[in-house]
């Protein structure tokens, strides 16, 4: 008879083991998928470091290719004993070669990756090689000197030669089959056929014959190599123009001129290029010298230093590189002192560093740096510093300036953000006016001299303007009441500080045009005068012209408005719409609505329309009716609830007025006023609820 099955009941404490192996397997895909992640990215680095390490020396080539001067070359060849040598005979071969070496610094700064990889494993595999024969010559050498020939355990000191240039060669031999990819290791075991005769007692001196040989295969080895791939520079210069003409022919040449940008980081490559040459700069400086250099003498070396290596086109283009993305680096650093790692989620294009670098090009290329000596070089490159950092400390004020206001405007009690902000308007306060001490000290003043350090000048005293706007809101803060006339001082610090700007580029501009009609003109020269007088003068006085007529048609339309009286003010029981703050005192718009007198004047700078119901504000009479006599009718409406469908028609008007006010709120800042328009609750400011 069978029974029925033994069936296995389940036991309670299976349940948590398939959960604790369920976790453990879901941790372990985890584990892997994190560790693939950063093995990609760290691959992705190290491709991208590759890529820009191993295009610097052909920079470096192309560097020294420009200061090598060939006439003179062949001028010293010509004094010297190497003038009956038949390989300094031909001039214009060598002048071939110069070219032919630009040429061959294009290919390599332009070739890809992958290719460019496989051609420094053959030059590496060719200097391995190189150094095998070495070995192997220094061998033959030590064994000639010793004169022993007998057998080699016999000896030890030609048994520990032999020793080590074995375990050299072979060591080499490794390398090599390593680097090219290969098990045939005896096409890199040339070089041990010395060792080899030399184990078999072969005499010396055929010793030196086998060693010739050796070489001579080695040498056979390589032009066959070169010989079966000759044609491979042919095709890929081939396959370059094909793919070059498609990317022209489908999107222009300036995506083709972007791609390449993008795919050779140029300017990381430059940056890169002309921080190895400073560095060997330094180093040949202080290999040469004995004695401590004082301060005074670290400060001449470091400014001669960038000055002998900004000496070409291409060691220019590096220090500009280089400064701008130093300024980028000090622009973040400011952004991150002020705002900690919040300044990382809205970043601003604006402050990419650029500006210095192009200011160190176009002050370079006006004033003709790379012709002059290294002496009169390295003082004009410390005026172009000035210059270069007095704009970066403009650029952290535009940074750190609506910051403060921000915090002074607002109600964040925290003390440490304002102790960074202060601290840093403190700095830029002081900073520029000590630049400004230092660079007098050294040159003689002039006109030039004072229109160079005006702008670190004008910095400093935006910085005090901005400061005290940051007081009078503070205090405002304490007080808990708005500051009457508040946005006529801020109006007033910012006009004074514009004032002043626009005063010190008309000099400029004045100096500039003097310097071309009486001085030397040069088409750079007349072309900086120009464009200096467009956006610095033209464009400066024209925004602030139009800031100025808003300002006054604001001030005469309201005015134009009758005040309302305090039986009105009782009556109407309500906040002001823009500020949100009890109204003491109001003026009533011809649609019957009221506002506080300054706030209605700040919206009117950037709207001509009631903030409420959109009614046209322009053309207001001069004189308006009295108080008092506003209709009855207008009051009862005031005070008649309002219908719903009203209310929402009305609020969805007052938001699209808020953000068309906001958007109109940036033009208007780039006239000099922004800083008059910024929210505050107390001040009766403008505030999109």
């Amino acid at each position: 008879m069978i029974g029925p099955r033994n069936v296995a009941k389940p036991s309670p404490d299976e349940p948590r083991y398939f959960c604790f192996f369920q976790c453990w397997c879901e941790a372990e895909c985890c584990v892997r998928l994190w560790w693939k992640s950063g093995m990609m990215a760290l691959k992705e680095r190290m491709e991208a470091v590759l890529n820009v390490g191993l295009r610097v020396p052909s920079i470096m080539l192309l560097e020294v290719l420009y200061r090598w001067d060939v006439s003179s070359f062949f001028q010293k060849i010509q004094r010297s004993s190497l003038n009956n040598n038949p390989l300094f005979q031909y001039k214009y071969l060598a002048l071939y070669l110069h070219y032919v070496g630009y040429i061959l610094s294009l290919v390599l700064l332009t070739l890809p990756r992958q290719r460019l990889v496989q051609l420094y494993l053959y030059v590496l595999t060719a200097l391995l090689l190189f150094a095998g024969h070495q070995i192997s010559r220094d061998y033959v050498r030590g064994e000639l000197e010793s004169g022993y020939e007998g057998v080699l355990y016999l000896d030890p000191l030609s048994m520990n030669r032999f020793t080590t240039a074995l375990i050299c060669q072979l060591v080499v031999c490794t390398l090599c089959s390593c680097v090219m990819q290969t098990k045939r290791i005896w096409l890199f075991s040339a070089h041990l056929l010395p060792l080899v005769a030399r184990l078999c007692l072969v005499p010396l001196e055929t010793i030196v014959f086998v060693n010739r040989f050796a070489m001579i295969f080695t040498g056979l080895e390589v032009i066959y190599f070169l010989a079966s791939n000759l044609l491979v520079p042919f095709n890929l210069a081939k396959t370059a123009y094909r793919e070059l003409a498609q990317v022209v022919e489908v999107y222009g040449l300036l995506a083709l001129g972007m791609s390449l940008w993008n795919q050779l980081v140029l300017p990381v490559l430059f940056m890169c290029f002309w921080l190895v040459l400073f560095a060997l700069q330094i180093y040949t400086y202080f290999s040469t010298r004995d004695q401590p250099t004082s301060r005074e003498r670290l400060l001449f070396l470091f400014l001669t230093s960038i000055a002998e290596c900004c000496s070409t086109p291409y060691s220019l283009l590096g220090l500009v590189f280089t400064v701008s993305f130093v300024a980028l680096g000090v622009l973040t650093l400011c952004k991150f002192y002020l705002q900690g790692y919040r300044a990382f989620m809205n970043d601003n294009t604006m402050h990419r560093g650029m500006t210095e670098g192009i200011t160190l090009l176009i002050l370079a290329v006006q004033t003709g740096l790379i012709e002059l000596q290294v002496i009169h070089r390295a003082f004009l490159l410390s005026i172009i510093l000035f210059i270069v950092v007095a704009s970066i400390l403009q650029s952290m004020l535009e940074i750190a300036d609506p910051i403060v206001l921000a915090l002074g405007a607002s109600r964040d009690k925290s003390l440490w953000k304002h102790f960074r902000a202060v601290s840093l308007c403190l700095f830029l306060l002081v900073f520029p006016a000590y630049m400004s001490y230092m660079i007098c000290q050294f040159f003689h003043m002039d006109f030039w001299l004072l229109i160079i350090i005006s702008s670190s000048i004008l910095t400093s005293l935006q910085v005090l303007g901005t400061l005290l706007i940051y007081v009078l809101f503070m205090v405002e803060e304490f007080r808990k009441a708005p500051v009457e006339n508040m946005d006529d001082v801020i109006y007033c610090v910012n006009g004074t500080y514009r004032l002043l700007e626009f005063l010190v580029a008309l000099c400029v501009v004045a100096y500039g045009v003097s310097e071309t009609v009486f001085g030397e003109w040069t088409v750079m020269g007349s072309t900086i005068v120009l464009v200096h007088s467009y956006y610095n003068v033209w464009l400066r006085a024209q925004l602030g012209w139009q800031s100025f007529l808003l300002r006054r048609d604001a001030v005469n339309k309201i005015k134009s408005l009758p005040t309302a009286s305090h039986q009105q003010l009782q009556q109407h029981n309500d906040i002001c719409s823009i500020c949100y703050q009890d109204m003491i005192s109001a003026v009533i718009t011809p649609c019957s609505h009221f506002f506080h007198a300054g706030c209605l004047k700040k919206w009117l700078y950037v709207q001509e329309t009631c903030p409420l119901c959109h009614s046209q504000l322009k053309g207001l009479p001069q004189s308006g009716p009295p108080a008092q006599d506003v209709p009855a009718q207008s009051e009862g409406a005031l005070n008649e609830p309002p219908q719903p469908e009203a209310c929402l028609q009305e609020a969805q008007s007052e938001v699209s007025a808020q953000a068309s006010g906001s958007e109109l709120l940036a033009d208007v800042e780039g006239g000099g006023e922004g800083k008059a328009l910024l929210p505050h609750a107390n001040s009766g400011a403008l505030s999109t609820g």
